[in-house]
């Protein structure tokens, strides 16, 4: 899959700065959250980036971009940060979560499993399959999806039910997001720092990725 994903010409030339970092994990042991989770989550609230952050500004901006109210769908970085204390979820959401307000980026989190063909950030034609939770996507809307329809709409606001990380996932995708003024040694950074918490839930986990953009 990690060879597989790409990003749709017509997302580049609306922010010719994203960038994505895909990381997969092979072999995870999710299960609920626990006191090292827990703690994961406190250091985050300590150390979360405030709301007027140049780096979620620029997802605000990214938004309104594509037609979307920031105000009305936040951008997943924002709607966190408003969370404060993050909630507890199980312990690899609680892990991507707790990473993305401390380095300012959308992260999305997703089981491999639950996937049909490759991942894909296009925007979107408005007739893409989706969940009726999510809604249909507007025309020219930025989306996630894959073979089966969409699996993220407004590029990181709300992920489907479909493929979201549960107790029960083995395989996992992430989606690190950057916008400038993130720099991309910053994206690999917490990349990193995803990676050193997944390998502490579980040591014998086969972690690979890929920078795209």
């Amino acid at each position: 899959m990690i060879d597989d994903i790409w990003v749709d010409d017509a997302v580049t030339a609306l922010r010719p700065d994203f960038a994505v970092l895909v990381v997969c994990a092979h072999g995870l042991r999710n299960g609920p959250s626990d006191d090292r989770s827990r703690a994961w989550l406190a250091d985050a609230a300590v150390h979360a980036v405030p709301l007027d952050d140049e780096r979620i500004e620029a997802w605000r901006a990214a938004y309104r971009a594509f037609g979307a109210k920031p105000q009305r769908t936040r951008p997943s970085v924002d709607a966190l940060v408003r969370r404060m204390p993050l909630p507890e979820i199980n312990l690899v959401v609680d892990a991507y979560n707790s990473v993305s307000v401390r380095h300012g980026l959308p992260i999305g989190g997703e089981d491999l499993r639950r996937y049909q063909g490759a991942a894909r950030l296009v925007r979107a034609a408005g007739d893409e399959p989706s969940e009726e939770a999510l809604g249909d996507p507007e025309i020219g809307e930025v989306v996630w999806r894959d073979d089966a329809g969409v699996t993220c709409r407004r590029w990181n606001w709300r992920q489907c039910v479909r493929t979201r990380i549960t107790e029960e996932t083995v395989d996992a995708l992430f989606l690190l997001e950057r916008l400038e003024p993130l720099s991309l040694d910053a994206l690999r950074a917490a990349g990193d720092d995803l990676a050193g918490m997944l390998s502490d839930i579980n040591p014998n986990i086969r972690i690979e990725s890929r920078l795209i953009g």
